[in-house]
């Protein structure tokens, strides 16, 4: 009888130690992408972000537990064009003073199969905030001296004219730039507190 509460104890116990907390990773800005690509005429002008920062909590036991958060510095946007680069800061598309952000938070996450999850959040571009799902494919994970490494890919195309950047010139030909963004994102990332 005297072992019935320490039985009942660990019963209660084992749970909780099952549940383990999901592993979190930090953003390798250095070693990551962010890109896009934009009709412009009839061929794609291509682009990127050089400036960004984020967290991937991720639980390889529990996918649905795992989460995103990335934080887009507008001002970075690189397309190896200052005059095209300064437009898009400009009033025009950005406007990188009022809104110096862009920002992903991810509200759920789905798993498709062994090595795709389906993430849908909150993405706030301009001002504005949408929900957008995509597929985010699982590129694996390694060690490393002294911690973990993982790799997650994802693209999705964005609606710029949903996010209010409007700007276009309508020629004989038509427009010139597409409304469709087709948006890359790789990332290397370490994991946080993996001392070894």
């Amino acid at each position: 009888m005297n072992r019935l509460p320490s039985l009942l104890a660990l019963a209660l116990l084992l749970p909780a130690m099952a549940a383990a907390d999901p592993t979190v990773y930090k953003v390798d800005a250095d070693h990551s992408g962010i890109n896009f690509k934009i009709r412009h005429f009839v061929s794609n002008v291509s682009g990127r972000f050089r400036d960004f920062d984020g967290v991937i909590r991720y639980d390889k036991q529990n996918p649905a537990a795992s989460s995103v958060e990335l934080t887009v510095r507008a001002a970075s946007i690189d397309t190896a064009s200052n005059d095209r680069d300064e437009d898009l800061r400009s009033k025009n598309f950005f406007e990188v003073a009022k809104y110096p952000t862009l920002t992903f938070t991810s509200t759920r996450v789905v798993p498709k199969d062994a090595d795709t999850l389906e993430v849908t959040g909150n993405l706030t571009m301009h001002g504005v905030t949408r929900e957008i799902t995509f597929p985010v494919q699982l590129l694996g994970t390694v060690a490393v001296p002294g911690s973990e490494k993982a790799g997650f890919e994802a693209t999705f195309t964005v609606n710029r004219k949903e996010f209010g950047i409007n700007w276009n010139n309508i020629l004989d030909s038509g427009p010139v730039l597409g409304d469709e963004v087709r948006v890359t994102i790789e990332v290397e990332a370490n994991r946080v507190g993996a001392g070894r």
